[in-house]
């Protein structure tokens, strides 16, 4: 069972990203306030989660956290500065959204999921690897994150179908690299990255 917090003298938030990987759209991050005594038997890491799963923990998430914020870095972004800076960035405009909530609760301490992180300011943070599986309120923020993002890319398969954003949300599988091969990339697509 994952632990629900990590410094129980703190009010946590829990960070975690995801499209890192992908050739096309935002990486997006989450954040996530749980309640110091919150238990869940099926939350971990969502990639570990089937996509009818993510969705009902998605409502039960936004519904109990004290305080939650989702965040992107379009791929413009990401070719000017890196997809590492953008993933940082992407969890620091997820704090700044939870960080600005009228009376909402604000962190005094950071689980970030991964080895590294640029410091927020004044909010000290402990970096996790694989942390999504071993702590509720990253879990937390992996499951909106690629909620909120998936659903995103499905949005966008809409106009642009031939790449089959619907199945593989912008990763690297044979048939979206072919498909780029056949019809170019899209203003979607990271040129920064080596698309075929």
């Amino acid at each position: 069972m994952l632990l629900s917090c990590y410094n129980t003298n703190a009010i946590e938030a829990g960070l975690d990203e995801v499209g890192r990987g992908c050739l096309a759209g935002p990486v997006v991050a989450a954040a996530v306030i749980l309640p110091k005594d919150y238990v869940h038997p099926v939350l971990t890491d969502s990639k570990q989660l089937s996509r009818v799963q993510r969705e009902r923990l998605r409502a039960e998430l936004q519904r109990d956290a004290l305080a939650w914020a989702v965040a992107e870095v379009s791929n413009e972004e990401i070719d000017q500065i890196n997809i590492l800076k953008a993933s940082f960035l992407a969890m620091h405009r997820a704090l700044d959204a939870i960080m600005n909530q009228a009376d909402g609760i604000k962190p005094e301490h950071l689980l970030v999921d991964g080895n590294r992180f640029v410091n927020y300011p004044l909010i000290p943070h402990t970096c996790i690897v694989k942390g999504d599986t071993k702590f509720l309120s990253i879990a937390a923020a992996s499951v909106l994150a690629k909620t909120y993002r998936d659903e995103l890319m499905e949005k966008l398969s809409l106009e642009f179908p031939h790449y089959g954003w619907a199945q593989n949300v912008g990763y690297p599988t044979p048939f979206h690299r072919r498909a780029i091969q056949e019809f170019g990339p899209c203003r979607w697509h990271r040129r920064s990255f080596r698309l075929v």
